[in-house]
């Protein structure tokens, strides 16, 4: 039946099964407004949905949402990457497509991507909020924790979930690749020490500055290449995520710009102030004061 509708129509179905899937809830005006179109319109796709998916949708009278359902089953087969454009941009809600622009780009994809069932448990923990039990493999073995989440990390390599683990009662990150199961703890509350608000890593923010490496050929080509005013960049980055920027974009941190290799064209003129930051041992050539 999908088949036989309108892509205006398959869109707004997919967005509905998406918002479903990733957010876990879905009021008529999320339609009106990614649509411009009228009430009348979205209650019609509503239903429509409920029609052809009847058992992924509930109605919570006291909050006036429509839910997912425990039972729920995707009716797209929206791509992690997909999903994940959309958390990050709003794009990519529609109907999963093959169609290409026509222009070509090359670029390398990521090596791993988290399994989109368990992604959703996550980012509707993070939407509601709540607690989620997780499974997870670590290179010290199988565990069982519960973690309140509260947001997604991209450290170039892997997807991660910030949030506080109850068991270390730490604010950590985990590898989503590496959850092997995730429950929603929707009757249990964060409590106010787990909030994000409260990780004192996330809510700090180091202000890095960048150079062109002293020891590298043509400087003047790094000050194009980065848009540098006066020789050099300033850049605000969480502390709790400085680290992995900073391997990411493969900047010498070492106090006397000692990293050869044509991948190290900046320098972190700064240094100094990653020290204390528990993210920085991911950092290019940084090394603690003690060593």
């Amino acid at each position: 039946m999908i088949h036989n509708l309108s892509q205006p129509q398959r869109d707004r179905l997919a967005f509905i099964d998406l918002r479903l899937r990733l957010l876990g809830e879905l009021r008529r005006q999320h339609l009106i407004d990614r649509f411009e179109i009228q009430a009348a319109a979205a209650t019609r796709d509503i239903a429509l949905y409920k029609e052809l998916a009847g058992d992924n949708i509930d109605y919570d009278t006291s909050s006036k949402t429509y839910v997912a359902s425990e039972t729920f089953k995707a009716l797209f087969d929206t791509p992690t990457a997909l999903a994940i454009s959309w958390l990050m941009t709003g794009l990519g809600d529609g109907e999963p497509r093959q169609q290409a622009p026509g222009i070509p780009i090359d670029f390398p994809d990521q090596l791993s991507w988290p399994k989109i069932d368990i992604l959703s448990v996550v980012t509707q923990a993070i939407n509601k909020p709540c607690p989620v039990l997780i499974s997870y493999e670590s290179l010290n073995g199988s565990s069982t924790r519960v973690i309140s989440p509260f947001a997604l990390i991209d450290n170039g390599l892997r997807w991660h979930v910030r949030g506080h683990d109850r068991k270390t009662d730490q604010f950590r990150d985990f590898v989503l690749t590496r959850i092997s199961k995730a429950e929603l703890l929707p009757d249990a509350p964060v409590l106010d020490h787990e909030r994000g608000d409260q990780d004192i890593e996330w809510v700090h923010i180091v202000e890095i500055i960048l150079v062109p490496h002293p020891d590298q050929p043509r400087p003047e080509v790094t000050v194009l290449d980065y848009g540098m005013v006066n020789g050099y960049l300033k850049v605000n980055l969480r502390a709790a995520t400085v680290g992995y920027t900073l391997r990411k974009w493969s900047v010498d941190c070492s106090p006397d710009h000692s990293l050869r290799g044509h991948e190290h064209r900046l320098w972190m003129k700064n240094w100094r102030v990653l020290y204390g930051v528990r993210n920085a041992v991911l950092a290019p050539g940084f090394k603690k004061p003690e060593d």
